[in-house]
């Protein structure tokens, strides 16, 4: 009997994971499915921002990523900024123990490497660095697997975010402009490969044809008000894309579309309520998705998808749905040009109804064609992920262990 037998090798996942986004949670799924299917014997618990959560979902151990569970909140008294202060020098060692205890670390996809929306350098950069620094320091192999990065201007988020770079054992990104922006701050990427979101692994319903008659449409919202550099005029941002968003609705009611509005984080509850307020009608809903397969479900019972989140734009598309992006970020233009759908992106900083609307209508009318476009690009890449995962085996599993699982694969 082998060592590999003897003791199963241990995983650890990390991540703002149960924290209420839709896409984070997805990308875990995905890594979770990879690890049962190719590592049923692998032993796996997360460092994670909702561990309650993650628990209770998932099935796995979750320790809370932060010892201050106020971390999120914003400090104004003196107290609190102390035991802020404090956590992040408790976290130094509560990050090592729990590293130290793994074979494997993997940072299941999501923009950790990006900091495309609000982002202080000593919340998240600060934990990702933590880990990746414990994991050379401990020898445990750190994984960050299909991530999204972003060239970043801040100078304390754009050294940590180089430096988890430099310090993970493993590094793929889900498009070729993440790997370019961490060029760009200084980490080697020259054998760094690029794959396709994680979520695309995931199942999806069967896709429907589409309708005789114009049906649905799907509007993912997003509690939006710009990235780290747009700080100075995030209200600005914010009632821009609200207006566009709302008049681009009212208008497909006023021609009798029922109108679907679907969220991607907690967070967003608050443009739905907007909407649905300056709406008032029967035709306009809203779904309460607790996962990217309740979005899917949605999606794929719509004739078309308009859409902010990165992860909602991933749904509609892995289901065949056409979509049209409210683009807030480069990965979004990349996501849609990649599975053939990069004439149908707007900018959600500067949303103009009267043009969201022509392109609507453009998407509509090539949507037999679109579907058919879909089909292919998500085979291409199912088989692109298949590859990922080979790639991660081999790269930061145990030799004994994926040694052991070639064998006894069929």
């Amino acid at each position: 009997m082998t060592s590999a037998r003897q003791r199963p090798v241990r995983v650890g996942v990390f991540g703002l994971l149960g924290s209420g986004n839709l896409g984070n949670d997805g990308s875990l799924e995905a890594v979770l499915g990879h690890l049962r299917a190719d590592h049923p014997d692998a032993v796996v618990d997360a460092l994670c921002g909702g561990p309650e959560a993650v628990t209770a979902r998932f099935g796995i151990p979750a320790t809370r990523m932060h010892w201050n569970r106020a971390e999120y909140s914003t400090a104004s008294r003196l107290g609190s900024i102390a035991s802020k202060g404090l956590g992040k020098f408790v976290d130094i060692f509560r990050t090592a123990a729990w590293v130290r205890r793994h074979d494997v670390v993997i940072v299941p996809g999501m923009g950790v490497l990006e900091a495309t929306l609000p982002l202080r350098p000593w919340g998240f950069p600060y934990s990702l660095f933590l880990l990746c620094a414990s994991g050379r320091l401990t020898r445990t192999r750190v994984a960050l697997v299909s991530v999204g990065a972003a060239e970043i201007r801040n100078r304390p988020t754009r050294a940590l975010v180089r430096w988890s770079g430099r310090l993970a054992a493993y590094r793929s990104y889900r498009d070729a402009q993440s790997r370019d922006a961490m060029r760009a701050m200084g980490v080697d990427t020259a054998r760094d490969e690029v794959y396709p979101d994680l979520a695309f692994s995931l199942p999806s319903p069967p896709a429907n044809g589409p309708s005789d008659v114009p049906g649905t449409v799907c509007v993912g919202v997003m509690d939006f008000h710009g990235g780290n550099d747009d700080r100075a005029r995030a209200d600005e941002i914010y009632d821009r894309y609200l207006d566009g968003t709302i008049r681009f609705v009212r208008t497909l009611v006023e021609e009798g579309r029922p109108v679907r509005l679907l969220t991607g984080d907690r967070c967003d509850a608050t443009v739905v309520a907007a909407i649905l307020e300056a709406v008032d009608s029967p035709l306009v809903t809203a779904a309460e998705p607790t996962s990217l397969d309740d979005l899917m479900n949605e999606m794929v019972a719509a004739d078309t998808v308009v859409a902010v989140r990165y992860h909602n734009l991933i749904c509609a598309l892995k289901t065949g749905t056409p979509a049209l992006a409210l683009s807030y970020a480069a990965k979004s233009d990349a996501l849609m040009d990649r599975m053939g759908l990069g004439a149908f992106c707007h900018p959600a900083r500067e949303v103009d109804a009267d043009r969201l609307l022509e392109q609507f209508r453009a998407l509509e009318k090539r949507a037999p064609e679109l579907r058919e476009t879909l089909v292919e690009r998500n085979r291409a890449a199912a088989r692109q992920l298949d590859d990922q995962f080979r790639s991660l085996t081999a790269a930061v599993f145990p030799a004994t262990h994926h040694t052991l699982v070639r064998q006894e694969s069929p």
